[in-house]
C-alpha cells in the first residue's frame, strides 16, 4: 500500500497515544522516558555484567568480549542476560538505571572500586578496547582513522536501520519518497564502506579493530547476509560491493564472530541460539545439543 495524502503538520504535537500505526514495536513507543515498571537485573559471578539482545547493536558488543576472550584476555569474562524488548524489559527500573535511554546494549563493569556503567554501543566498544588495550591501535594516526570509523558507524547506522529499514520493511504504510529517500543514503553508505575496503583489508586499515566489530553486525552480516534484509539485498543490487563481500565473508569466519552472533540471540536456527552466556562452555554444550539433534 502506498500513501501518497498530504500531510499538514499541526501547530503543536500531540501523542495519540493508542492510536499510532501498527507496526513490529509500535506498542511500546512514546515520547518520554523512564521507567514503566520495577524490574531488579539479575547479576552474574563476572565483573561484566551485559545486558542485551541479539540485534546488530547487541552483537558488537558480544563479538568484542569474545574476541578479547580469545585474544588472552581473562579478564573480559562476562555474563550476558537476554533483555526481550518486544516484552519492554527494557523500560524495567534496572535496565533503565544502567541505560536511562532504554536501549540495548547496556554494561555494568564491578572490577573497579566504584561499579561503572556504560551504555550506547560504540562507547561500549571503546570503553572496552581501552580497558584492555585491544582492537584499538596505539599509533595515534592509526588510533584516529579507526575512532574515524567507529563514529562513522555511529552516524550512519539510523539511515540504515532506522531509515531504510522501517519504510521498506516495518512501515504499515509503503511511501514511495520516504523508501527512495533511505534507500538512496543507504547505497551511498555501502559505496562508502566498499570504497575504503578496495585498498585496505579492514574498514581502518591493515588491523582488525573494532572499527570492523561495530560496522560487521549492520553492514556484513546484515545487509549482506541478513534473512531479514533478504528482499532487500536484491531491491538495493548489494552484489555490486565486491570489497564488502569480501570483507564481509572474512570477518564472518573467524571463530570469536561466530560464538558472538549466538549471544542473547532469539530468531534463526534453535542451534545458533544462546539466549544467555555465562561461561565459555555454554558454547561447547549448545554445540553438543547441535549434534545430539543431528545437525
Amino acid at each position: 500500500m502506498t500513501d501518497t495524502s498530504q500531510y499538514k503538520p499541526p501547530e503543536v504535537w500531540v501523542w495519540e497515544k493508542g492510536d499510532s500505526p501498527n507496526w513490529r514495536y509500535s506498542s511500546m513507543n512514546r515520547p518520554i522516558a523512564g521507567a514503566t515498571h520495577e524490574k531488579v537485573l539479575p547479576r552474574g559471578k563476572h565483573p561484566l555484567q551485559l545486558y542485551s539482545l541479539g540485534t546488530p547493536n547487541g552483537v558488537k558488543v558480544t563479538i568484542l568480549l569474545e574476541e578479547l576472550l580469545a585474544a588472552g584476555h581473562k579478564g573480559a569474562e562476562y555474563d550476558a542476560w537476554l533483555i526481550r524488548i518486544g516484552n519492554g524489559d527494557q523500560f524495567g527500573s534496572g535496565f533503565v538505571g544502567v541505560n536511562p535511554n532504554s536501549k540495548i546494549p547496556a554494561l555494568m563493569d564491578y572490577s573497579g572500586p566504584q561499579p561503572q556503567r556504560v551504555f550506547e554501543s560504540g562507547s561500549i566498544l571503546l570503553y572496552l578496547a581501552e580497558k584492555f588495550g585491544a582492537f584499538l591501535p596505539k599509533d595515534a594516526g592509526k588510533r584516529t582513522e579507526t575512532l574515524n570509523w567507529l563514529f562513522w558507524q555511529m552516524g550512519s547506522t539510523p539511515y540504515v536501520g532506522g531509515g531504510f529499514g522501517h519504510f521498506y520493511d516495518y512501515a504499515p504504510v509503503k511511501i514511495k519518497y520516504a523508501i527512495d529517500r533511505f534507500a538512496m543514503e543507504t547505497k551511498r553508505l555501502l559505496d562508502v564502506l566498499d570504497r575504503q575496503l578496495a585498498n585496505n583489508q579492514y574498514v581502518a586499515g591493515d588491523e582488525y579493530t573494532i572499527a570492523d566489530i561495530a560496522a560487521w553486525p549492520w553492514y556484513g552480516n546484515g545487509m549482506m547476509n541478513g534473512a531479514s534484509y533478504g528482499d532487500a539485498r536484491k531491491f538495493l543490487q548489494t552484489h555490486e560491493y565486491k570489497n564488502l563481500a569480501r570483507w564481509t565473508k572474512e570477518i564472518g569466519e573467524r571463530p570469536a564472530v561466530k560464538r558472538g552472533r549466538m549471544v542473547n540471540r532469539t530468531s534463526g536456527a534453535p542451534a545458533e541460539q544462546l539466549h544467555e552466556r555465562h561461561d565459555a562452555s555454554d558454547f561447547v554444550n549448545k554445540t553438543q545439543d547441535k549434534i545430539a539433534a543431528g545437525g
